[in-house]
């Protein structure tokens, strides 16, 4: 599944594709949306939170009234609208330039974006809906304070963390509703990197506040990078420490990672990786 900094770098693929820039055509192939046609607007803005992706469009003012003409949806597209999607494990926004061919089949295409001169193609969305912007709320209004957003709250997060003392440190970081942007990837590597197993109850790691530190180090260190790398080794070395590397050596003393699965239940568990030397 995408990460936060992944999501930070579409979001400015798309926002240098799409910013400022009038839809000359929308194709959103979703039942509920497939009817709506939001070309004649203007973007206003692209702007990620955590691992959800806000394309905001409003009407040009000379538009505004055959844009809302006959659409047929249950948005109103004359007022100002947020395109909200999610990546979740395979999606990905690519963008084209004008007639270019797609490096994707079109079947697995979810919403097509097109202005004058380019086309971002969301394709394999786990989540596409269109709703008004007033009401960005309610799709994105649980999370918590933002890792690369301008709402970071270091002293927040780390409460929201602490709230639950006994639940272990990966799904603790894990839980958008603590803090927004941190997936898998970087609960394992911040698990290694503080030297405690993701099975560790996070009331009882020493310094969390340290924890969260890392945590928003690692993540802007990684936003503009082409390739994530949490290792510091040069290409063609590991850029994990512990992350999909069962059975392999530890980079620090050689022992065998090893793996299992974290959490009680089909919406929370997820695969774990760690250095029983390493993290005690």
């Amino acid at each position: 599944m995408p990460e936060g900094d992944s999501v930070y770098k579409a979001a400015a693929k798309l926002r240098a594709a799409l910013d400022g820039q009038v839809l000359t055509r929308t194709d959103f192939r979703v039942p509920a949306f497939a009817t709506l046609d939001l070309s004649g607007q203007t973007v206003t803005s692209v702007v990620p939170r955590g691992k959800h992706l806000l394309i905001r469009v409003a009407p040009a003012a000379d538009a505004a009234d055959s844009a809302a003409a006959g659409t047929g949806s249950a948005v109103e597209p004359s007022a100002g609208l947020t395109i909200h999607s999610h990546l979740k494990m395979e999606g990905v926004w690519q963008i084209y330039g004008a007639g270019e061919r797609w490096r994707k089949p079109s079947y697995l295409a979810r919403g097509v974006l097109s202005t004058a001169s380019k086309t971002a193609v969301g394709f394999e969305l786990g989540l596409l809906e269109v709703v008004p912007t007033a009401s960005e709320d309610s799709i994105v209004g649980h999370l918590g304070p933002d890792l690369l957003g301008p709402d970071w709250d270091a002293d927040l997060a780390l409460a929201n963390l602490l709230s639950d003392p006994e639940r272990p440190v990966a799904l603790a970081l894990l839980d958008q509703r603590n803090l927004a942007g941190l997936g898998n990837v970087f609960a394992n590597e911040l698990s290694f990197l503080r030297g405690v197993r993701p099975h560790t109850p996070i009331g009882e790691i020493a310094d969390p506040k340290r924890l969260v530190a890392l945590g928003y180090k690692a993540i802007m260190v990684n936003k503009d990078r082409p390739i994530r790398n949490l290792t510091g080794l040069p290409r063609g070395k590991p850029r994990y420490w512990v992350h999909g590397r069962r059975g392999e050596a530890c980079l620090r003393c050689g022992t065998r990672i090893e793996s299992d699965q974290l959490g009680t239940g089909p919406t929370d568990t997820r695969y774990m990786w760690w250095c029983p030397s390493c993290q005690k």
